[in-house]
């Protein structure tokens, strides 16, 4: 989606809190693939992907637009969800139900676990990497993921995170170096 088009849209969103579903049905498969190879595990990366959603759709008339994707908005708050998780280990992500009552924003489909699973299981090398990726300090799980997982480049992590673009530099420096270490013990 080009920043114009995100930037409409987020005015319809805000006419229009319906219209939110655009922005959940183009950006949900991104969102919850970034936090399933985060955390490795279907139901809590559906359980962060619905959070990560249900505050973007709570903050999205305050939403202050600086030309800076939406994308990159939902992926910060994907990465403080994922964060979170990590820092408390008991991840407790807040009721649909009792904050958005009788309304059907989200609908979550469960098609595909199965595959992304046993995709999981082929690929152990990828398991090896995440468990090793874990022991790393949060600050470089989260440029490691977001560069090779998620395939974005420094100045879209730097806004991500909103950092500046030497110090992602730096931490995805350091944490490939970390990370080999980790690897070839």
């Amino acid at each position: 989606m080009l920043l114009e088009e995100e930037k409409e849209l987020l005015e319809k969103i805000r006419a229009d809190k319906n219209q939110f579903g655009i922005l959940f049905d183009h950006y949900y498969q991104p969102i919850f693939g970034y936090a399933f190879r985060r955390v490795a595990d279907y139901d809590l990366a559906r359980d962060i992907s619905a959070e990560t959603f249900l505050k973007a759709f709570l903050k999205i008339k305050t939403f202050e637009w600086k030309g800076i994707p939406l994308s990159s908005w939902l992926y910060r708050i994907a990465t403080n969800e994922v964060n979170q998780y990590f820092r408390k280990q008991k991840y407790r992500p807040e009721k649909l139900g009792s904050i958005v009552k009788g309304e059907s924003y989200f609908f979550f489909i469960d098609n595909g676990r199965e595959e992304l699973e046993e995709e999981l299981i082929k690929h152990g090398e990828f398991l090896e990497i995440q468990l090793n990726l874990k022991k790393l300090d949060t600050k470089y799980q989260e440029v490691i993921a977001l560069r090779y997982f998620e395939g974005r480049d420094n100045k879209q992590i730097a806004d991500i995170l909103e950092k500046p673009e030497g110090t992602i530099k730096s931490l995805l420096s350091r944490g490939i170096e970390k990370l080999k270490i980790l690897c070839n013990q």
